[in-house]
């Protein structure tokens, strides 16, 4: 994707609310975070747990879906079961792709982490 590198695209039209994808994830050791901190690897991380303390990588699509301030899907993390659900906020036509929030608060306009 131009200026974008990697996406998710629908297949099939997806209705708001439904399941699109469940993804397991790999959680990075604490010990680990300092050295990938300098890997491209940083812009496919999601920020996990509770309180946001742990960093994971979502396996299937889930480390691919870009990121905008207007999704039309959004995340659930699953701690316990180390899994995110990626679910349709809205209707998805065929071949639109699918994005997320990655900060997920309301008004929170903060920058992410990756961005320069």
């Amino acid at each position: 994707m131009p200026n974008a590198g990697r996406g998710v695209f629908a297949k099939v039209v997806i209705k708001k609310g439904e399941l699109i994808e469940k993804c397991p994830v790999i959680p990075i050791p604490e010990h680990d975070v300092a050295a990938l901190s300098e890997s491209i690897l940083l812009t496919y991380f999601y920020f996990f747990g509770e309180k946001r303390e742990r960093m994971a990588v979502a396996l299937g699509f889930g480390s691919i879906y870009n990121h905008t301030d207007s999704p039309n899907a959004t995340y659930k993390e699953h701690e316990k079961e180390q899994t995110i659900d990626f679910i349709a906020l809205r209707d998805i036509q065929k071949d639109e792709e699918i994005t997320v929030n990655y900060v997920q608060e309301k008004n929170n306009k903060s920058p992410l982490w990756f961005v320069e």
